[in-house]
């Protein structure tokens, strides 16, 4: 159960890539967005497809997205009611997440990026 209540697909926020970005958030804040949205979206298709079909049925990137899916919505999108996290802390998440899929799967992120971002696994730096 996704807390608060939200449906994600439907909710991005237009207004967002006017405040975001190096000087504002953090350099990678736009590709983190774009890729963690486009692979909740196949996130949900893949959800769709295996009520149908059933799981042995799923190719081995559909579990891939099955497992993301289910993570992003347990760890990014659901908070606590007295959960305070920074923007920053919520792009680290986001990474978590996005290392899920092997880095030729992440195609909405520039190689730059990718170099810089992927590997990490924790940031204390902005």
């Amino acid at each position: 159960m996704i807390y608060p209540p939200i449906n994600v697909l439907p909710s991005l926020s237009r207004l967002m890539k006017s405040a975001i970005g190096e000087g504002m958030t953090r350099k990678d804040h736009a590709d983190v967005s774009n890729q963690l949205y486009a692979c909740y979206a196949i996130g949900k298709d893949v959800q769709a497809m295996k009520a149908v079909v059933g799981e042995e049925a799923l190719t081995s990137d559909d579990l891939l997205y099955l497992e993301f899916l289910q993570k992003f919505e347990k760890n990014f999108i659901a908070q606590g009611p007295y959960d305070n996290r920074t923007v920053y802390e919520t792009l680290d998440i986001g990474w978590q997440l996005l290392r899920i899929f092997p880095k030729e799967m992440l195609k909405r992120i520039p190689q730059s990026t990718l170099a810089e971002f992927y590997p990490r696994e924790s940031s204390a730096r902005h």
